[in-house]
């Protein structure tokens, strides 16, 4: 399985065609206590850079942007009752969608885990 990240601060763990995305620590971190989590249906097209997904906090809502184009398989309907393991557990079990990709040349454009690292370090 790798790992990807965005400058916006979400992950995608990519095994085949099929991914999982949530946001990274870092972004749970600056949002603060998670209040709701609004999901893509299942079933839906996200394109590239789209807003998918919104994560609703203390401090502000935030829109989760979809790092690659594909289909929307399952949403993690434990995030309804239970949005704060966006909090506790945001690349595990906090994960907000899984998908199947559209085109995987989109995750060229990516940062690796290390790359990800420096980038948060120097905000």
């Amino acid at each position: 399985m790798s790992r990807y990240f965005t400058k916006d601060h979400e992950w995608i763990a990519v095994e085949g065609a099929e991914a999982t995305v949530g946001i990274t620590d870092y972004a749970q971190s600056q949002l603060g206590d998670i209040t709701f989590v609004e999901l893509p249906g299942e079933g839906s097209e996200v394109g590239k850079g789209d807003s998918a997904s919104v994560v609703d906090s203390v401090k502000a809502a935030s829109d989760v942007y979809a790092p690659v184009s594909g289909k929307v398989t399952v949403a993690n309907a434990a995030l309804e009752d239970e949005p704060e393991l966006v909090n506790s557990d945001p690349e595990g079990e906090g994960w907000l969608w899984k998908m199947t990709l559209s085109d995987t040349a989109e995750l060229e454009g990516l940062m690796d885990e290390a790359a990800y690292q420096a980038y948060v370090a120097e905000l």
